[in-house]
């Protein structure tokens, strides 16, 4: 164990929120050796949750396609040739059946997704009745609708949206090699809109773009030194689509993704870390790995936005073997 790193979880708490990280601290995390790594991510996740409890989250891509940004991950840029055609926004009675199917899985949260650069106002007035139709079943809702507005954000504080969610994606410095489109300010501010409105954020970002381990500290050191942190925190592994610019990118090491876990954990300790794309790619023992790292929240169904994600039948096999429970089944029986 480094000088530095004793000294770090020395004199901060495995409960104590900072807003004040330091690059030097955050490498220190990250070059750690990695038992001693997932011991302090895993002590500081077992003082602030229960540590065999994760937040079962579905995702529906309520509008695909269509969108005018260049993200380079993104099969639904209408720049890219990747056959996801543009669609309308899905009618309330079918958000409504995949919202309740959602709940009868047993998950507690219902995300919406939809392929805007920054929605027109008119779009907004499609997505508020999904909004009020899906928190009417008694989940918690999130939406990704891109940037907004003040009076936008305001109607979805109206409507009773609980998150949005609005990714930084990767590191300030990196992110002009994957995005040309949009800002990172662009992003920040968007994020500072709806807290400042009292809506919960969901905020991460993606890796495997290219980013380096300095990239990927100086992501979480980002959204760590917030002035809230974000409530969710999505870590996504890159699936590489054909016909996007990283669909040949080179794979991250499964050691590499479990400390990225874990180092968010160490810097977020309140906040729900989501496994959110890439699922597919992980073995059971990877994903065994990131939940002892401080993984406690996972997307739940067999589809993302555009993009395939494990079996419910899977999950639920995965969790019993683990000793896991959902957030909700924990509820229920206390």
């Amino acid at each position: 164990m480094t000088t530095q790193t004793a000294q770090i979880r020395q004199s901060h708490a495995a409960d104590e929120i900072r807003h004040d990280w330091s690059a030097s601290e955050v490498r220190a995390l990250f070059s750690q050796p990695f038992n001693d790594l997932l011991f302090q991510a895993h002590s500081v996740h077992r003082a602030n949750f229960n540590p065999n409890q994760v937040q079962l989250s579905t995702l529906l891509n309520i509008k695909s396609g269509g969108c005018p940004e260049d993200c380079a991950y993104c099969p639904q840029s209408v720049r890219f040739d990747t056959n996801v055609a543009a669609d309308p926004v899905l009618p309330l009675q079918q958000v409504l059946e995949a919202a309740a199917k959602a709940k009868a899985a047993g998950a507690t949260r219902f995300c919406m997704g939809a392929a805007w650069r920054s929605p027109k106002d008119r779009d907004l007035d499609q997505v508020i009745p999904l909004i009020e139709g899906v928190r009417a079943q008694g989940l918690e809702t999130c939406v990704t609708l891109g940037m907004l507005t003040d009076n936008q954000v305001a109607k979805l504080r109206d409507a009773g949206l609980d998150y949005y969610n609005h990714n930084l994606d990767t590191s300030p410095e990196f992110y002009g090699n994957i995005i040309s489109t949009r800002t990172y300010d662009d992003r920040l501010n968007t994020l500072e809109r709806v807290r400042d409105a009292g809506i919960k954020v969901c905020c991460g970002g993606i890796v495997g773009l290219g980013e380096g381990t300095q990239d990927r500290g100086e992501l979480l050191r980002t959204l760590a030194n917030l002035p809230t942190h974000p409530e969710s925190v999505p870590i996504n592994l890159l699936v590489r689509v054909e016909g996007t610019p990283l669909a040949d990118a080179a794979p991250v090491h499964p050691i590499d993704f479990v400390r990225t876990i874990a180092v968010a954990r160490v810097m977020m300790p309140a906040s729900h870390v989501r496994l959110s794309a890439g699922r597919t790619n992980m073995t059971d023992e990877l994903q065994a790995l990131c939940f002892f790292a401080g993984a406690n929240s996972i997307f739940y169904g067999e589809q993302l936005l555009t993009t395939a994600n494990p079996d419910v039948s899977n999950d639920q096999q995965l969790f019993a073997r683990l000793g896991l429970s959902s957030d909700r089944q924990v509820h229920t029986h206390a």
